[in-house]
């Protein structure tokens, strides 16, 4: 992966600093000795987010688990994760997380919205995926649970309010259904998906963040189309339209043929219903 050790180094400078200060990309920028502007390049082109974008959610998802599991004042929090005023800081943490920061503490139910991109942990498997590019899209086994796990830990952004227990759970009624398909290169975990046959929904779809360029979602809805859910409308749940926590998801589903159906409303949090309509099936 070209750049990745440029990115690795800047992710490791956020997730040191993520309680400390206001994550500026000019101080980033230095500190791992390149231009604003080239690394801004470098980064948003390897994970898809600019720096500030995974930074603040970082800090967020930082934010929000000392309110469910600290007992800090908000403005305490506020200020850990980088803000001047607790104003400031409930706006931005109500537009991503849908709530006031005081609701989400009452709640009592932390999720995150980014995870640490832990590429460092996963460079011999990324070099061993650059000299073997083999990949094959499978059922998933109760063996492949852990690399099935540092998946959804890359690709949280993905999912609104998705608590990892529950979805473990829900995982292995998958796998033993064989609604849970896996796309792994060089040993590691690429992309996911699980799908409904009853209902021709696909329950969820996660592409590792350095492999979302390379067609990996197309490739699992040929699957879906041409293997598993032939002559069904297939639909998908994604955020709704506007909403600042997207990273990108609802405009690669369009992109990918879906189209708007019904609001819905999940766990509390809003999104929409996509839907795959049975005439593009044959495209």
């Amino acid at each position: 992966m070209k750049n990745l050790e440029t990115v690795i180094a800047t992710i490791h400078y956020i997730e040191t600093h993520l309680t400390s200060e206001k994550i500026d990309p000019d101080i980033v920028a230095a500190a791992v000795h390149y231009s604003k502007y080239h690394l801004h390049r470098i980064f948003t082109d390897a994970v898809g987010l600019s720096i500030h974008d995974y930074a603040q959610r970082r800090q967020l998802t930082e934010a929000a688990k000392l309110l469910v599991f600290s007992d800090k004042p908000i403005i305490d929090i506020a200020i850990l994760a980088g803000y001047d005023s607790q104003q400031a800081f409930s706006n931005v943490f109500k537009a991503m997380y849908k709530q006031p920061p005081h609701q989400f503490r009452k709640n009592e139910v932390f999720y995150p919205l980014q995870l640490e991109y832990n590429f460092k942990g996963q460079r011999k498997s990324l070099e061993n995926a650059q000299k073997n590019t083999k990949r094959e899209i499978r059922f998933a086994k109760e063996a492949d649970i852990p690399i099935w796990m540092e998946l959804v830990h890359l690709a949280i952004d993905g999912f609104p309010h998705l608590e990892e227990d529950e979805h473990l759970t829900v995982l292995k009624r998958y796998i033993a259904n064989k609604g849970a398909l896996l796309m792994t290169e060089g040993g590691m975990s690429i992309g996911g998906m699980m799908i409904n046959y009853e209902t021709g929904s696909i329950d969820f779809l996660a592409v590792h963040p350095l492999y979302r360029k390379q067609g990996i979602s197309r490739d699992f809805l040929n699957v879906a189309l041409t293997e598993l859910l032939k002559n069904k409308e297939i639909s998908i749940t994604t955020f709704r339209e506007g909403d600042k926590a997207d990273t990108g998801y609802r405009k690669a589903l369009k992109e990918l043929g879906f189209a708007e159906a019904e609001l819905l409303t999940e766990f509390g949090y809003p999104t929409q219903r996509m839907v795959l309509p049975k005439e593009d099936s044959n495209d």
